[in-house]
């Protein structure tokens, strides 16, 4: 997954003073960016006032896309450090490649889990022969900085835990959810989880007291804690709950996003997580001169070119303005 904006502006994340350690209700709704060829996304996170979610630091939300006579996904070569990339589909499919080797096509409600540590570079591409929609969310988790220069590496996991109640039935995409937990790797506490209602359903989601949680409407119309969301938009939920009323007023699809508020600050731009300006430059000269990255065999057409940096120091600050 890659931010293929030209002029990326460096967000400031991290640290614990913004967060409330009480429920808040914070309705955020998405800008639309253009992803790749023929996709465009609704970016979620980071947002004008929230900059994370426990570890979570980026949220894309796109589709449902009619892609039956276009290319679908495809995103060039491009780098990554110091995160992971979660790719969750409702529809579709996207083949990963990276710099190690790897390859994977990833289907609806199976993992694709990239571990970018020190340095890795990858692309995404709806294969050929893809079915007719496109509909998912791309995410990273920043990594903490014990685990940030760990060596890259990449998950596929097509069975993942459920978890069912009257009208629910949820996939742990990463961490533990009500006794189940995800096979994926993390390194950090956190939660991902895919809800999926049906139209009339009300159920109590348990929750972590001590973590900050938000809510992203994939599909449908659901009420979370009485504040309809609907797609394109996430609810920032604070700390403190010990359980979330959920209510579908259709048949509706959620992804549960949770963890400890990160107390570490952060230095995002582009594609790079990093703690200073001058790691990222560095990382951006190491992509632009070929060195660091390794190559991604296999995906037909040019890399992505890291754009300029802005003429300001890049700095880290608080988690939200």
């Amino acid at each position: 997954m890659s931010n293929l904006e030209t002029a990326p502006r460096a967000r400031v994340c991290g640290g614990r003073d913004d967060v409330s350690a009480a429920p808040v209700h914070e309705l955020l709704t998405g800008k639309r960016v253009p992803l790749g060829e023929s996709t465009v996304v609704r970016r979620l996170l980071p947002n004008l006032g929230r900059r994370m979610v426990g570890a979570w630091c980026f949220v894309d939300h796109y589709g449902p896309d009619d892609i039956v006579d276009r290319p679908g996904m495809r995103v060039a070569p491009h780098p990554h450090i110091g995160l992971q990339t979660v790719s969750w589909l409702h529809a579709g499919e996207v083949t990963h490649r990276d710099s190690l080797g790897s390859l994977a096509t990833v289907r609806p409600r199976e993992l694709g889990l990239m571990t970018a540590g020190r340095a890795i570079a990858h692309s995404e591409e709806s294969p050929l022969g893809h079915g007719p929609l496109l509909h998912g969310a791309q995410l990273w988790v920043a990594l903490p900085d014990e685990h940030r220069h760990t060596e890259p590496h990449f998950q596929h996991h097509p069975v993942l835990p459920e978890v069912t109640a009257p009208g629910l039935r949820a996939t742990v995409i990463l961490g533990e959810w009500d006794g189940s937990r995800s096979p994926g790797s993390t390194y950090s506490p956190l939660l991902g989880a895919d809800l999926t209602l049906t139209e009339g359903a009300s159920v109590r989601a348990p929750l972590d007291p001590d973590f900050e949680y938000a809510v992203l409407a994939v599909s449908g119309a659901a009420d979370v804690d009485g504040v309809r969301v609907e797609p394109g938009s996430m609810l920032y939920l604070g700390c403190g709950r010990r359980e979330l009323p959920l209510y579908a007023a259709t048949d509706s699809a959620l992804l549960l996003l949770g963890g400890e508020p990160f107390a570490e600050e952060l230095v995002m731009w582009w594609n790079f997580v990093g703690r200073s300006g001058e790691e990222i430059a560095r990382a951006r000269t190491e992509w632009m001169t070929g060195s660091g990255f390794g190559e991604v065999h296999g995906y037909h057409g040019a890399r992505l070119p890291a754009p300029e940096l802005p003429p300001v120091p890049l700095k880290p600050r608080g988690r939200a303005r």
